[in-house]
């Protein structure tokens, strides 16, 4: 199966095609470019060359659906429910924390993916893996750093996410210089992530629960994240 995941949650833009486990090609786009200007121009330089294929040969589509920026979310999933509906293919939602956290699925201590939500909040949510598959993930939240933080049981854990990079020394002083800091180039939602994510979970596309919808989290009014379009 090849997916073309995309995420357009941050001010970074994403895009990655995979076929079943093999991650054909990513691309990765920080600018103050419109994400509706970029994506166009990244999927042009994706399809056919990188990606081996034409556009209409893949056969299914995932976009986070959030937390993040909520225009930029509004773009992504517009345009991936746009290729789904014109191609007659799936279409399905990957939390946003899940395309950071399935980038440490082999670590064997909790993962704790925070964004940025702005006003001193973290969008968060902890995970578990075990050889390499989640095994379990507390449910997405905003909430203060100090809360996401106190979500993690246990002396060791992975910090990733541009919430984690604001409050690193935060963390740290709860942790006594013990967390572990994803390196700064890892902290962004990855597109080829979401792919793994979707590609790793039984009946992922039949799954009502990832319905390709948006998941703010918090209404737009409480704080529109600024420069994410």
């Amino acid at each position: 199966m090849k997916i073309l995941a995309l995420s357009t949650a941050e001010p970074g833009c994403s895009l990655a095609v995979t076929d079943n486990d093999q991650l054909v090609c990513e691309t990765y786009w920080y600018s103050r470019l419109t994400h509706s200007r970029r994506l166009l121009s990244m999927a042009g330089d994706l399809f056919p060359d990188q990606a081996g294929c034409e556009i209409s040969e893949v056969d299914a589509f995932v976009a986070a659906k959030g937390p993040g920026s909520f225009t930029g979310l509004r773009i992504g999933i517009s345009a991936v429910l746009g290729l789904s509906t014109a191609l007659s293919r799936p279409a399905a939602g990957v939390s946003s924390l899940d395309g950071i956290a399935c980038r440490f699925s082999q670590v064997d201590v909790p993962v704790c993916a925070m964004m940025d939500a702005r006003r001193g909040q973290v969008y968060c949510a902890v995970f578990r893996f075990e050889h390499g598959r989640l095994k379990e993930k507390t449910d997405d939240t905003v909430c203060s750093p100090k809360q996401a933080i106190s979500m993690v049981s246990g002396k060791d854990a992975v910090f990733a996410g541009s919430g984690a990079r604001v409050y690193e020394t935060k963390i740290q002083e709860t942790f006594k210089g013990r967390a572990r800091m994803a390196p700064p180039f890892m902290d962004a939602v990855s597109a080829a992530a979401l792919a793994w994510a979707a590609r790793t979970t039984p009946d992922f596309f039949q799954n009502p629960a990832n319905t390709l919808v948006p998941d703010y989290l918090r209404s737009e009014g409480a704080d529109a994240p600024r420069g994410f379009a």
